[in-house]
């Protein structure tokens, strides 16, 4: 059974080494498991809240977004888009926010910290801070429940908004839901294993602690004159070295191969001098970011090439948040004015009268398709073709039981000019019986 992977990647910053071991390595690696649905989006809202610098936001999303896809990010296996080219996101943190306990936020972590923050220093205690910053809580549970995200990698630092999206989603769930579970229940999946490189000093590789090694950002050169400043121990040339107590065999041992890791350690233990131990482990990095530094350097100079990626990845997205959206909308109230009772007592009154109909058949191609008209015989939704005619009676069934819930998941096309909102309308006399 497939699972949904949801990563947010904020966009205020250009990726260093320790975000390609960390973070974008393993999302990578783990979208291509058989069985697993990835999300990835550029969390450029987000970004909004920690950056006024509008030239930066723009630098960064571009810089991210290339980063990710020279390193192998395959987006016709992945949906892999911004989150301001989805504009069900901003409306959707506006039905979560009219649910949220301010209570609940006021136990953020961020906030708490500025407030801390401000105490400590005599001020007063909201100086400073935005309703951004105040609710962004809520924008990352839009995030997630949106696409009914089953697991979220984050860091430690995040399960608490992993926590508040499971119950805001539900408390959404019991005041909307009508007994059913609009929104899936996320789950934070903490990588323990996910490496922490670390810097030129030791540290943990920050830019707060400006330790960082380049990945693209300065090409081979920049790359190169910052593993020469990694600090060693001051050992000379022919002095057996400890490779138990070194970052820099940390670093190399996150590249090389097995038998690489044990040959180092083998020459430092034997006396191999800093400087030709720094030139291998160079090596090792280029066998790896060379491919991706070239491709890097091909999509930022054809940025045209980035955002038809990323398009693609938002209609693919918003195939999913539309229809949901719509379901959200009629659970909480926000409908078209039509006369819903009036149809369905027409409907037991006169047999012959006019309703949305869903047609079944077989097509040439041998293949069985369904689709779904509306009363004026206007087409409203069209099936791809099943291999088995029940196949596509089962999805009917569906969608005439479960009503726009379905609509998410149906293998079909809205028709050109139809919204999911029409759809959701023709579905709803189906409800009725």
């Amino acid at each position: 059974m497939s699972h949904r992977v949801l990563t947010g990647i904020t966009t205020t910053g250009t990726p260093h080494l320790g975000n390609y071991a960390g973070a974008i390595r393993p999302a990578i690696q783990a979208s291509r498991q058989p069985g697993v649905e990835s999300f990835f989006f550029l969390a450029d809202y987000h970004a909004l809240i920690k950056c006024d610098d509008p030239a930066r936001i723009e630098r960064s999303r571009l810089e991210i977004a290339a980063t990710w896809l020279a390193a192998g990010l395959d987006t016709s296996r992945v949906v892999f888009y911004r989150q301001s080219d989805i504009p069900e996101i901003p409306e959707l943190t506006w039905l979560l926010t009219c649910v949220t306990s301010k209570g609940l936020m006021n136990r953020a972590h961020a906030y708490k910290a500025s407030t801390d923050a401000n105490e400590a220093a005599g001020e007063e205690t909201d100086a400073g801070v935005t309703m951004g910053l105040y609710s962004y809580p809520i924008l990352m549970a839009a995030d997630i429940l949106m696409f009914k995200a089953n697991k979220v990698p984050v860091g430690r630092d995040q399960i608490q908004h992993i926590e508040m999206a499971r119950d805001v989603a539900q408390r959404f769930n019991h005041l909307f839901g009508a007994g059913r579970e609009l929104f899936v229940l996320p789950e934070a999946a903490v990588e323990e294993g996910v490496a922490t490189l670390p810097g030129l000093d030791g540290r943990k590789m920050s830019k707060s602690y400006d330790n960082t090694i380049p990945l693209f950002e300065g090409g081979a050169k920049a790359l190169k004159a910052a593993v020469a400043r990694i600090v060693t121990d001051s050992r000379a040339p022919g002095e057996p070295k400890d490779p138990d107590n070194s970052h820099l065999v940390t670093l190399f041992d996150a590249f090389a191969q097995p038998a690489e890791r044990e040959q180092f350690r083998a020459d430092l233990r034997a006396g191999l001098a800093w400087g030709e131990a720094k030139q291998r482990f160079l090596e090792v990095l280029e066998r790896d970011l060379a491919p991706m530094r070239t491709r890097y350097d091909e999509l930022m100079a054809k940025p045209e090439e980035i955002e038809a990626q990323l398009l693609e990845g938002a209609r693919k997205a918003r195939a999913t948040a539309a229809p949901f959206l719509a379901e959200l909308r009629e659970s909480v109230g926000l409908r078209h004015f039509r006369k819903v009772e009036a149809k369905a007592v027409e409907k037991k009154a006169d047999a012959g009268a006019a309703l949305p109909v869903f047609k079944q058949y077989r097509e040439a191609d041998g293949k069985f398709y369904f689709k779904l008209s509306a009363a004026d015989g206007r087409l409203l939704l069209q099936s791809q073709g099943f291999e088995q005619g029940r196949e596509a009676g089962q999805w009917v069934g569906r969608l005439k039981a479960d009503g726009a819930a379905a609509l998410a998941d149906v293998p079909a096309t809205l028709a050109d000019g139809v919204t999911a909102e029409d759809v959701a309308a023709a579905l709803a006399v189906f409800a009725q019986g």
